[in-house]
């Protein structure tokens, strides 16, 4: 039987202490009051899910158009919940970790998963280098692939690790090989309630699917003229969800993300995915770089590589394993990219400040 959103369940516990509902709304109330930034919002989230409104907004990424504030169904959150339960095999008294800040759709659903699984949740506060207990063992943690980065010496007594807000880096997905927590890419939005798809990125006994999400239960998946994903979710959505995701479908519950629709370059009328270049070039650049375009009087648009970081030399050597299309045009050198405050690259105003 799925348990309604105005429900907690009896074994949730909150930084080690049991909480019913109406204990709950004390918290929110004097996190709201008293607590520092961060628990400020969870406090603010708290008080909006335990209120009697079915549905609470949220602001969307960008993923599907122009970043908006939605409102989402609790009971959709509910089922998101639970289908991360039955996938992970959770358990009622599982511990697990909340570093993710609450304002986003992640740090929401870790809440949710707490509160709907029975759950004990420590939270920390949500920044790059994080203060985990050491001496604890979590069952399941989320974060975003810079604090994964970032603490790789603290997660040895996390068992399992969802990643997501931002692409996994070649780098950080060889890094993890030799790690204990079992890691995995997520793919969603805040459209989505969270994830509808996962990739095992380490601890592997079939390493031939490690290339591709798997959806989960519950979820239809097909692609549009684009190539971009449509995501059908009864569960979560009553729409039907059309993503800028550019796809290759492998199977109905697998793909492979190719990159995002508004980033493609139209460079002479040959259509380059940064995504896919980057991929190429992770193994050659050891710094964070991206691959843009700006306009050009003969191709329409040209291809650019921006580079974070000191200025060096580049030798054409770099580019000897792409296209003779996708090789970029000119290299920039910036000290810093513009980011988001998850530390994704920004990428438009990123390319806005060269100018």
């Amino acid at each position: 039987m799925t348990p309604k959103f105005d429900k907690v369940h009896n074994h949730f516990k909150l930084n080690g202490f049991h909480y019913n509902r109406e204990a709950l709304k004390e918290v929110a109330y004097s996190y709201i009051k008293e607590g520092e930034d961060f628990e400020v919002a969870i406090g603010e989230f708290l008080a909006d899910w335990l209120d009697s409104n079915e549905t609470l907004s949220a602001k969307t990424s960008g993923s599907t158009g122009m970043p908006k504030t939605i409102y989402v169904n609790k009971q959709a959150m509910v089922h998101s919940a639970l289908t991360t339960g039955n996938f992970f095999h959770l358990e009622p008294k599982n511990a697990a970790l909340l570093c993710l800040p609450s304002e986003t759709i992640a740090g929401k659903m870790m809440l949710i998963r707490a509160m709907m699984l029975g759950l004990h949740l420590d939270i920390i506060p949500p920044k790059k280098n994080l203060d985990i207990n050491l001496e604890k063992t979590y069952q399941f943690a989320a974060m975003i692939p810079m604090q994964l980065q970032k603490n790789l010496n603290k997660v040895e007594k996390i068992e399992t690790i969802i990643v997501g807000g931002a692409p996994v880096s070649k780098d950080l997905k060889n890094t993890i090989q030799t790690i204990k927590p079992t890691v995995f890419e997520t793919y969603g939005m805040t459209e989505t309630v969270s994830h509808i798809a996962v990739k095992q990125l380490n601890n592997f006994t079939d390493r031939t699917q490690n290339s591709l999400f798997q959806v989960l239960p519950g979820i239809e998946i097909s692609k549009d003229s684009r190539d971009c994903l449509i995501i059908d979710a009864k569960n979560i959505s009553e729409d039907i969800i059309i993503t800028n995701d550019v796809v290759k479908l492998h199977s109905p519950s697998t793909f492979e993300w190719l990159g995002r629709i508004d980033h493609v370059i139209n460079s002479g009328g040959v259509k380059i995915h940064p995504e896919v270049v980057e991929d190429v070039l992770a193994n050659q650049i050891d710094t964070r770089f991206f691959i843009a375009s700006l306009p050009d009087d003969e191709l329409g648009e040209r291809v650019i590589l921006i580079i974070e970081g000191e200025e060096k030399p580049i030798t054409s050597h770099l580019f000897a394993d792409l296209d003779k299309y996708q090789i970029p045009k000119e290299i920039f050198f910036l000290k810093h990219f513009k980011e988001t405050h998850s530390g994704k690259i920004q990428r438009k105003k990123t390319v806005a400040s060269l100018k």
